[in-house]
């Protein structure tokens, strides 16, 4: 069996600079790959694929299989939490995800309890399970949530908005209620991401995708303090468990991000540059980006020279070699083929 440390990621995420960066891809399985789409068929519709252990634990091995990333993702999806702490949660074809909507301390008082959550993420765990089995041996296994601020901006709108504005009105109009959905959402994280690592994730990620829209005290009050309760709370629960954070469009709000939560490595979008991220974030440890994901649409000369430029710019320090987002379904599987190709030959 592989020691733990020999695992590329696992040596990133502990401080190690490395002579070539491992790498793994957000949404890597996606709908970009026919053969993903071919099992979400099987599945039958987005949430079925979630809930079915043996088919999400699949998709989540088929970019492994093809690409050899030195990290597998569990498949599932940030919205999962709130549907099973009550909210009703569908996908309209086309539109994506549509929840019932939190707007009033009555609403989020009518929320399960955290203990009530793991029986509808049962499966989440199962699927867990069976990849820590059938993974190759040099691959880690990432469980990840969603970090409280972007869960509660679904809940608040019951859609994902352009603005988060239905959650910044609740936020500003009923901050008492606003606050205890914060709440509500992060201790059931910790529970739901502890019950992830129990069943075999090696590290796990909070996404907070729409940590951008939050500024100044509020970005301090509501994407860095409880992405700090929850890594503390696992760290506790779970010593040695290494984290990655993700305050997406945070800006200069990735600078110091990894002291202020405790987080072993941030993730980066490609809104910033390399460049500027090596400097300022990657100098306090590791980082993880940051190629824009639109190289894997259009592919050619550009997708080689900004994976070398990323490369290049995060070579003095722990790197680990992703997108500054996920792929999108337009993406050309032979453009990811070419990415991890450059990154490994390099």
């Amino acid at each position: 069996m592989t020691n733990q440390l020999s695992k590329l990621i696992l040596r990133a995420l502990s401080g190690e600079t490395l002579p070539t960066p491992p790498i793994w891809m957000m949404r890597q399985a996606g709908r970009y790959l026919p053969e993903y789409r071919a099992t979400r068929a099987q599945a039958g519709d987005f949430l079925s694929l979630c809930y079915n252990s043996d088919l999400a634990a699949e998709v989540t091995l088929q970019p492994i299989r093809r690409y050899g990333f030195d990290a597998a993702i569990v498949f599932a999806d940030i919205l999962l939490l709130p549907q099973a702490l009550g909210a009703d949660l569908w996908f309209e074809t086309g539109e994506g995800p549509r929840l019932s909507t939190i707007t009033t301390m009555a609403g989020v008082q009518a929320l399960r309890s955290k203990d009530g959550i793991h029986e509808t993420l049962a499966p989440i765990y199962e699927t867990v399970r069976i990849l820590a089995r059938e993974l190759p041996p040099q691959t880690t296994l990432i469980g990840f949530a969603g970090a409280p601020w972007t869960v509660a901006t679904y809940m608040i709108a019951g859609r994902g908005t352009k603005d988060q504005g239905p959650a910044h009105t609740l936020k500003a109009t009923d901050r008492t209620a606003f606050t205890a959905l914060i709440d509500v959402i992060t201790e059931a994280t910790i529970d739901y991401l502890s019950m992830q690592v129990q069943a075999g994730a090696e590290v796990v990620k909070l996404f907070d995708s729409w940590a951008g829209s939050l500024k100044g005290q509020e970005f301090t009050d509501f994407a860095v303090k409880p992405t700090a309760r929850i890594i503390s709370a696992l760290k506790a629960k779970h010593p040695g468990l290494p984290i990655i954070a993700f305050p997406r469009e945070a800006g200069a709000g990735y600078i110091g991000f990894a002291a202020a939560t405790g987080a072993d490595c941030v993730a980066i979008d490609n809104s910033v540059s390399p460049e500027w991220a090596a400097e300022n974030v990657q100098s306090t440890g590791c980082v993880q980006g940051n190629l824009s994901p639109t190289h894997m649409v259009t592919g050619g000369q550009d997708l080689i020279d900004a994976t070398l430029q990323v490369r290049a710019a995060f070579q003095g320090g722990p790197h680990i070699f992703n997108l500054g987002h996920g792929i999108t379904p337009d993406a050309d599987p032979e453009n990811v083929s070419l990415m991890v190709e450059t990154v490994r030959s390099g």
